[in-house]
Formats: C-alpha cells, structure tokens, sequence
C-alpha cells in the first residue's frame, strides 16, 4: 500500500484518506494507482456498504492533478497520457461505483481533485471549500469529467470553465458539484451575480465576443472577468468554450472520452509553459503560443476536435 493514501475499513465503512498534505493531496500516478486499487479491492469485499473520500492536512482535500508530474513527462516524451488515462479511470469508478461514496470537499477541492469528487453518490461541502478549474491558467481545459456538470450550469459554467473562477460551496449546490452543506447555508456570489452580468456576457459561442463583451460591460467585476480571461492561455479558452457546448450533448463517460481526446492533442501547445510560469517559475509570465484570444486561428480548433 502506498503511504501517500490512508485506507481502512470502520464499521461497514471504507474511509480513503489521501496523504500528501504537503501538496495539498496532488494526485500524482502513485496516488491515482493507490486509490483504483483500493476501490476496486471494496468494490468486492462484501463488508464494505459505503465509502468516504478524504483529504489529509488542514488546506484541503486535493489541489488537482500534480501537474508538475505530468509536465515532466511531457517534456521528457515519456507517456503523459496515461497520467490522464488513469486519472479519468479514477473518477469513472467513483462515477460508477456499486456502493455510495461520499466525499468531503473541504477546503481546497480544485482541478482533478474536484473531478475525483464530482461524481460522488454524496458531495458535502462547508465555508472552508475553495473549489476552481484553473486549467486554462496553465493551457489545458476543464477537464476529469467536469464539463459534465459546467455545461449543464448555464452562463455561470462557462465563466467558471474559461476563466479560472474560484468559487465556494453555495455556488457548488445550484450549479450541481455539490449536494449538501455540512454547515447550514452557504453564500453563492456567482449565482447572485449571473443577472448583473454572467448571463449577459457569455450568452455567446464566440470566445473573441465573450472578451470583447466583458471589456465593454459597466459592471466592474465584468471588467475584472475580462482581464482573467485575457490572462488565460488563449488556445485553451477556445478549446475549453467548444468543449463545454460539446459537453452538453454527452454523458458522463461521454464527456470523459472527450477529454481525453482533447488534452492528448491540445497538451503539447502550451501546457508545459503554462505549468513552468504558474508553478515551477512562478513569475505568471508564460509565453503562450498565440498572443491574444484574437489570434487562435479556428482551423487550429477545428484540428483539436477533429474525429
């Protein structure tokens, strides 16, 4: 067993803690292999009725996928996309498990850490849940099966989806990553927001008139949104906007298929400047392969999601 997972069974109970507080519990492939293995093992061990997902340290359940592992591998040419394989593998059998699994989303519950748990039979969060996809910070998109449910959120989704957007566990129960408060009710800023602005300004497929429309709005917090979005890495806004309205058409496992369709040819443009900048460098200055929203030509896109 690895010591980066903390696995045992109370009362009818599998209780799965990850174990690398350090990272806030980044799920690197020792971790992803640790925790199939362990599901898969309750999975048939008739004393298990239930699960629970935990996460080890006071910041949170999972800060995401370790993408530094990842960028590594891609660098090196090694086999990048088998990190992800085994990652949507993961959140599939949550997805799909014979048994309820309940997670508590604590904290920081970001990226591949929030798609291990959205698909949980019982998401709980409190005041501490920070939850985000920041994958277009670092030049992939939302992904882990979490377009399932932004695509599903309306204009809210998509300012989430191609921004970066934190947002707490209020907004996590309306928009469906979420099913119950561990502490009473929870503020949801973006939803309340959504008639100011959100709805206003991402009622578009064309991520070009999204900026623009953002720049132009008179609510400040648009304008703010606007300046997010410019910082993002261009290729994967358009990426991440075609693949949310695509989402909305799938599955769940549909939507999984997708991204690991997506990230095995849309990885190799920017992410490994896009995680040099953010995590390894961090001077927030990453050179991306177009300069602007404005300069992504579409066939390139066409190319991404290309069947």
């Amino acid at each position: 067993m690895s010591e980066l997972i903390v696995a045992h069974v109370d009362a009818g109970v599998g209780r799965l803690e990850l174990n690398r507080p350090r990272v806030i519990n980044s799920l690197n492939r020792e971790m992803i292999h640790a925790c199939i293995s362990v599901l898969r093992t309750w999975q048939g061990d008739a004393d298990v009725r239930a699960v629970e997902l935990t996460g080890a340290g006071d910041r949170g359940f999972c800060a995401g996928a370790d993408v530094r592992e990842m960028a590594a591998l891609v660098s090196a040419d090694e086999d990048w996309l088998q990190f992800l394989g085994s990652e949507y593998e993961l959140d599939a059998l949550v997805a799909h498990y014979p048994k309820p699994v309940t997670a508590h989303m604590r904290g920081i519950t970001m990226g591949g850490g929030l798609g291990f748990t959205a698909a949980a039979s019982r998401r709980i969060v409190d005041f501490s849940s920070q939850l985000a996809m920041p994958e277009t910070k670092i030049g992939l998109f939302p992904d882990a099966g979490v377009m399932f449910q932004l695509s599903r959120a309306g204009a809210v989704g998509t300012h989430i989806a191609l921004t970066s957007a934190p947002f707490g566990g209020g907004d996590a129960l309306v928009i469906g990553l979420a099913d119950e408060s561990s502490e009473g009710p929870l503020p949801a800023p973006l939803i309340d927001a959504s008639g100011d602005w959100i709805d206003e300004c991402y009622a578009t497929d064309d991520p070009v008139e999204i900026a623009r429309t953002l720049e132009a709005h008179p609510h400040p917090d648009a304008r703010i949104a606007a300046r997010e979005l410019r910082a993002r890495s261009p290729f994967s806004v358009h990426v991440a906007l075609r693949a949310l309205r695509s989402a909305a058409t799938l599955d769940y496992d549909g939507v999984l298929a997708q991204d690991l369709r997506l990230a095995q040819r849309m990885v190799p443009v920017d992410f490994v400047e896009g995680v040099r900048a953010l995590l390894i460098d961090k001077d927030n200055t990453p050179e991306w392969r177009h300069a602007r929203i404005e300069d992504v030509p579409e066939t390139l896109v066409d190319e991404v999601f290309a069947q």
